[in-house]
């Protein structure tokens, strides 16, 4: 059965890997599974066909057979679950790393996500400042937990897997910031993140929808 995943016709992070379907083009890379891509419009997030799969309006889903899914986790979680390479054999092992996975989604994520938004969207107001101090130290609390748990590591928890697979989407968002400088270890983890054979597939892949997006 082939595998079909949504993603922005138009991306908005310009095809910088941001977007949530390349963690599911990543971790779909990693279990070698081939996947056909539909690109939607932000028109057509909010229209009952994509609705009746996504009732959020958002991406990515991800369609095989007749089983269809929506959240980026969820849907890394059922690839690393089905198929060998993102989850450790080891009972213990394997409970960890979806340990991991939760933590870069609920621990780590939101306060970096409230962060990209309110530079966009509340620069103007007069509470900015105070507001932005306020996540980059939730930020900092955070890493600093994280880099102090991953030590001189390459991955959390001995091999790579789906939790460093989210982790390291998770941070991408903060590459380039004086934040995540402040933490060489967890650029460098970043690094080997992106440096993977199965990583470089996918992002190139996403460049490539928002390459063919772009006039001339």
């Amino acid at each position: 059965m082939t595998i079909t995943i949504t993603a922005f016709e138009r991306s908005p992070d310009r095809g910088k890997g941001l977007a949530r379907d390349m963690r599911v083009r990543w971790a779909l890379e990693e279990a070698g599974q081939p996947y056909g891509v539909r690109l939607l419009s932000f028109k057509a997030l909010k229209e009952p066909a994509h609705l009746a799969l996504q009732p959020f309006g958002q991406i990515p889903t991800y369609e095989e057979g007749d089983l269809a899914l929506f959240g980026s986790g969820a849907i890394v979680l059922h690839i690393a679950e089905r198929h060998g390479g993102l989850l450790p054999e080891d009972a213990n092992a394997r409970a960890r790393a979806i340990a991991w996975m939760f933590a870069a989604l609920n621990t780590v994520e939101p306060p970096i996500f409230d962060r990209a938004l309110a530079r966009i969207l509340e620069r103007d107001e007069p509470w900015y400042e105070q507001r932005l101090r306020v996540l980059e130290d939730s930020i900092r609390k955070r890493l600093g937990a994280l880099s102090s748990r991953l030590g001189d590591a390459d991955w959390l928890d001995g091999a790579f897997s789906a939790g460093d697979l989210l982790m390291v989407t998770v941070l991408l968002r903060l590459k380039g910031s004086a934040l995540l400088d402040e933490f060489p270890t967890l650029s460098a983890y970043v690094a080997r993140g992106e440096a993977r054979p199965a990583y470089k597939r996918a992002f190139d892949a996403q460049l490539a929808v928002f390459t063919a997006a772009s006039p001339g």
